[in-house]
């Protein structure tokens, strides 16, 4: 026979045993949907931290970019106004050359200070650019006028040079004025 409970506690007891870990399931559910929101939240933010550390280093990398070209470039404005002291250096030499006076001990002193001016902004990073039976280029050059060439394989080439243009680390601080073949 069976035996017949009678004290309220222990039917409750009985009645909890009975039913089918209905809280438990519960609990277990919430739980997999807390993970679930825990492991989304986790994943936005291992994003964020990936996105943020890759635009410090593209911060870094560009800065360090502008402080190269700001330390090639720091010196421009006085080397360009330097330039025209080069072109009178340059003519004076030419003249003096052509006049026969090249040859004296006072043109030897200022020849040397003239090659010395070129050879520091030389060191500085400035360069004449070479145009003379070159290809014509809008990018590099300004052209002055155009004449006829002198043969065919001159056409559109550059035939005299008008004002010398320079380089500085490798970009145009000034452009040459030159006379174009037709």
């Amino acid at each position: 026979m069976e035996e017949q409970v009678t004290d309220p506690q222990e039917m409750e007891l009985n009645q909890d045993q009975n039913v089918p870990n209905a809280t438990s399931q519960e609990e277990s559910a919430t739980e997999e949907s807390e993970i679930e929101k825990l492991k989304t939240e986790l994943a936005s933010y291992k994003d964020k931290y990936i996105r943020t550390v890759a635009e410090f280093d593209n911060f870094k990398r560009r800065n360090a970019k502008e402080r190269i070209e700001l330390m090639q470039t720091a010196g421009r404005d006085v080397i360009t106004e330097l330039l025209d002291v080069l072109d009178d250096s340059d003519r004076a030499q030419q003249t003096l050359e052509k006049a026969g006076l090249a040859e004296s001990a006072e043109w030897e002193g200022v020849k040397l200070v003239f090659n010395k001016l070129k050879t520091k902004l030389q060191n500085r990073g400035l360069k004449p650019m070479d145009v003379i039976n070159q290809a014509f280029d809008a990018d590099l050059h300004e052209a002055v006028t155009e004449i006829p060439a002198p043969d065919e394989e001159m056409k559109g080439k550059i035939i005299d040079e008008v004002v010398k243009g320079y380089l500085l680390n490798d970009k145009v601080i000034r452009h040459p004025k030159v006379v174009v073949g037709k």
